[in-house]
């Protein structure tokens, strides 16, 4: 049965709420600061598990962003307590930039400049500075931008390199892809959304120039301009190296391209990328199941379809097919959303122990427990919320 408006606007609402309480509740780290890096599906941490500048950058962000919408007294405690632990452990004193991880006690472990990680970083700070109008907290975003910006744009053939050095020199070991895949669609997406986050509270020539550069790199080089889709790997030169689809990248991209472009105010670009948008999402309703879920990705060259259903691109799908909604008023768009919500709520939400389970499989039964991990925060699905009722209010 379709959702009214006010029913699915209630129920993302409820949902957020009850994850913004989980982690209040069962991650905070009394004995080393921070939150912990792992909890299992019966909520007990492991006190000894690593911290990383992604999980602890995305609690950052969700909180900031939750204090918008929902103003309560511990979420801005929860941003600060994040900001803290960043500011203290994961800043580079030396070198500048963020560690990737570091030990459950707070020492440095991965040093390495992972570029992904920055992004998360800086997008997690922009959010948190719309909250505390604190300087250094801005003054941080745009020293780490400024450190991706130096490091890792590539002048001469576009783009950002995927990682380097703890010192900022080359490196052949890019932790998230291997080869010489030096660059990445999951890197630059998520540059993307850090620079459009950037320039909503810092509108400097070259904020706007890196954002804008960034969304051509998506649209130009990384979306396949005839099946819209999104290429993973490639080389400095941009030569693929990978032919997977990743159904839930390309439903995420699809609506962080669209915003990136509105946020930017370029009128060409608008135009471009409501058509890739809509095409995009067109593109990963192969993705999807006849449940209303959506698989993980396809090859291929092999044929083989990944039929594991992970958290975070059901989160995706719904805000990629509302949003493709609204750019066409297309009905059956707003039913993709509403099924897989629907779906959410029925396998993969806890609804004894609280948050999502990581990952079901095609039959819907539970393979990963964990609720929490070195990947899995409270990001994705809060933001699903965030996005679906402020999207609902409008």
């Amino acid at each position: 049965m379709a959702l009214t408006f006010t029913n699915f606007r209630q129920e993302v609402r409820n949902e957020l709420l009850n994850i913004l309480n989980y982690w209040i509740r069962y991650d905070i780290d009394q004995e080393n600061g921070g939150f912990y890096g792992a909890v299992n599906h019966l909520n007990q941490p492991n006190p000894k598990a690593p911290k990383g500048i992604v999980i602890n950058s995305r609690i950052l962000w969700t909180y900031a962003a939750a204090q918008q919408l929902f103003p309560d007294p511990q979420y801005p405690v929860m941003a600060k307590r994040a900001y803290d632990y960043i500011r203290k452990y994961f800043v580079d004193p030396l070198n500048g930039g963020v560690y990737w991880s570091v030990t459950a006690t707070g020492e440095p472990l991965e040093k390495k400049k992972q570029i992904y990680g920055h992004a998360f970083a800086i997008y997690g700070l922009a959010e948190y500075y719309k909250i505390s109008k604190s300087q250094e907290v801005l003054d941080l975003a745009k020293d780490i931008f400024g450190q991706v910006v130096k490091h890792s744009f590539d002048p001469v053939n576009g783009g950002y390199v995927e990682a380097l050095n703890n010192d900022w020199s080359d490196t052949d070991d890019y932790i998230l892809s291997k080869g010489d895949s030096r660059k990445s669609m999951n890197t630059h997406l998520h540059l993307l959304e850090s620079f459009t986050n950037l320039y909503r509270v810092w509108k400097d020539k070259s904020s706007e120039f890196h954002l804008k550069h960034c969304l051509e790199i998506m649209i130009n080089r990384i979306t396949d301009p005839e099946t819209y889709r999104m290429t993973l790997f490639f080389t400095d030169k941009w030569e693929p190296r990978s032919t997977i689809i990743s159904y839930g990248h390309d439903i995420e991209a699809s609506w962080l391209i669209w915003e990136a472009a509105e946020v930017l105010g370029n009128e060409e670009l608008i135009k471009r990328c409501k058509t890739i948008a809509i095409e995009m999402a067109k593109a990963a309703s192969d993705g999807l199941a006849g449940d209303g879920s959506i698989y993980y990705e396809y090859e291929p060259e092999t044929k083989k379809l990944h039929t594991n259903k992970d958290w975070w691109p059901q989160a995706e799908a719904m805000v990629g097919f509302f949003n493709a909604y609204q750019l066409t008023g297309k009905v059956n768009f707003l039913e993709k959303s509403e099924n897989t919500w629907n779906w959410i709520k029925k396998y993969m939400i806890d609804h004894e122990n609280g948050e999502w389970f990581g990952t079901l499989d095609a039959q819907n039964v539970v393979k990963s427990r964990d609720k929490v991990n070195f990947w899995k925060c409270p990001y994705h699905n809060g933001r699903a919320c965030m996005e679906i009722w402020h999207r609902l209010e409008k």
